[in-house]
């Protein structure tokens, strides 16, 4: 059994990975989140609830031991909380994360749909988020850090993705794509291996995300 733990467990795109991993029967599941009543939890002892902030270093640092992979998927603003991830990560021995982030991380998304990004998102969010990503990158930490187009619910699993280099292909992705490359990871952890991926659903590229 591997011991994966969950940061921001209450996340839509978390609830369909943690499903899908659970049908496996194979992991052992730490869910932490900040308000555990918000989300409803099927019985099952493989799962560890913790109610916590990943802004509480102590909380997250104990949350860390004995895990062998840290699938993180959070709101808010992300530079502490990458350096507090990647600190507990490196001084308790665990090496595996997965992060997802938005596009445009590296400006590697072309015009004119580059520029509406920026003004959408606001330049402040966006240094955030590339902080955030240039901490766990100059870390020890083996990372695969997702870079998602828009997100949708839309009911399939449609995706291509771009390594980091690339320019960032299409404009929207459904959570469901997302989460299916996250349980893929999780099921192979040599897959993307010290990476940055973009991932969208092809044949949507345009000025504005192709809903």
């Amino acid at each position: 059994m591997k011991n994966i733990l969950i940061l921001g467990a209450n996340g839509q795109i978390a609830q369909l990975v943690i499903q899908n991993l659970l049908i496996k029967k194979d992991f052992n599941l730490t869910l932490y989140l900040r308000n555990a009543s918000r989300i409803q939890f099927v019985e099952d002892d493989r799962l560890n609830i913790i109610e916590a902030d990943v802004n509480d270093y102590p909380a997250l640092s104990a949350a860390m031991v004995d895990q062998d992979l840290v699938y993180a998927n959070l709101g808010g603003v992300f530079e502490p909380m990458a350096v507090n991830i990647v600190n507990a990560m490196q001084e308790t021995g665990v090496k595996r994360l997965i992060f997802v982030s938005g596009l445009g991380l590296y400006r590697e998304v072309p015009e004119p749909f580059g520029s509406w990004v920026e003004e959408s998102v606001g330049h402040e969010i966006m240094e955030d988020t590339r902080r955030a990503a240039f901490e766990i990158e100059s870390s020890t930490v083996n990372y695969t850090i997702i870079r998602a187009a828009y997100m949708s619910n839309e009911d399939h699993i449609n995706y291509e993705l771009t390594k980091k280099g690339e320019p960032f292909k299409g404009t929207i992705i459904s959570r469901k794509s997302i989460a299916d490359l996250i349980v893929k990871i999780v099921n192979n952890p040599e897959l993307y291996k010290f990476s940055s991926v973009g991932i969208s659903q092809p044949g949507t590229d345009g000025p504005v995300p192709m809903y």
